[in-house]
């Protein structure tokens, strides 16, 4: 009788049943979500960038979706604290991260012992916005292209120096690699955050660096710093006349910082999948272009795919430049 009742054609039908119901409950589960307050985490500290967007993100989806999305900051170690919290969260919905190109991307490149896999402990959801960097100079620098001033720096090696907003920074890496690519050497001059910098390069303290757009934009037609290209694969809509780097001779370069909407391993699917669709459609709203084009930032959106294709190409990306210029942090 048993062995009968466990026959293979049966136990097949119990097993397809047993899928059916789970696939059920967890369509029913996509259709109810949110029913409670949603919490991102933005592992930096409230007024930068990250938070900016996280905020308006945030105040959209809580609009567009009925329920409050609460962004709470979890700040500390270039923001792996936040970061590591919602990798270990449970993975409902109900803990997101505002994810960065600095903690995803970078940070696990360059320093030992990250508490969190970029890759393993995630499922991305969508880009939400990039922010182009731009390679500025002082004006007081002889150069007024990109290929001015490598010709510049290769004929005078180690004596330009570069400021970042620390050592294993977006700033510093981004200028870590335009030398790499470049066959440039330059000398680094870390500060404490990426404020002071432009303020250095007006004083004529820096020769150059690869400031966020942000900060740069405000001095660009002051007559003390030089506005040379920008990091990003395509042209801003904020700066047309600005070419890229690949554009100016540097093929290949492309980067900025971005931020971006994930969650915890094992999140639903189709939670995942909603929450895509609709921060992508929220993206596209008159508002939200306006937020983010205040901060120099332009939209993504996309589906879960192309931001994890993103996420595993900048991966590469800084893996390949810390292994040939042994930055580290530790």
């Amino acid at each position: 009788m048993v062995a009968a009742f466990w026959s293979s054609d049966k136990v097949r039908r119990l097993l397809v049943a047993l899928c059916l119901g789970t696939a059920c409950l967890t369509s029913v589960g996509a259709q109810t979500y949110p029913d409670r307050a949603v919490r991102i985490v933005v592992p930096f500290a409230a007024g930068g960038g990250s938070d900016a967007s996280g905020r308006a993100i945030a105040l959209k989806l809580t609009e567009m979706l009925g329920q409050s999305f609460v962004v709470e900051n979890r700040t500390g170690a270039a923001g792996s604290i936040g970061t590591a919290q919602v990798a270990r969260a449970t993975p409902d919905g109900y803990t997101l991260l505002l994810g960065s190109s600095s903690e995803i991307a970078q940070y696990p490149n360059v320093a030992s012992n990250v508490p969190y896999d970029p890759v393993r402990d995630f499922v991305p959801i969508a880009l939400i916005a990039t922010v182009p960097m731009v390679l500025v100079v002082t004006d007081s620098l002889p150069v007024k292209s990109t290929q001015e001033l490598i010709a510049y720096a290769r004929a005078n090696p180690g004596k330009l120096n570069f400021g970042s907003g620390g050592a294993g920074s977006t700033s510093h890496l981004a200028m870590a690699l335009f030398n790499s690519m470049t066959n440039t050497q330059m000398t680094h001059v870390p500060y404490r955050g990426s404020t002071p910098v432009v303020s250095e390069l007006i004083a004529g303290n820096l020769h150059l660096a690869m400031s966020s757009m942000s900060a740069a934009m405000p001095h660009a037609n002051g007559g003390k710093v030089r506005l040379l290209a920008i990091s990003t694969a395509k042209r801003s809509a904020m700066m047309p006349d600005l070419p890229t780097l690949d554009e100016s001779g540097v093929p290949g370069y492309a980067t900025g910082m971005w931020t971006g909407l994930m969650a915890p391993a094992g999140t639903p699917p189709a939670i995942v999948d909603r929450l895509a669709k609709v921060v992508t459609e929220a993206l596209a709203t008159p508002d939200m272009k306006g937020i983010l084009a205040a901060q120099g930032a332009e939209q993504s959106g996309g589906t879960p795919a192309q931001f994890a294709d993103e996420i595993r190409r900048e991966l590469a990306l800084w893996k390949d430049l810390a292994r040939k210029t042994g930055i580290r942090i530790d």
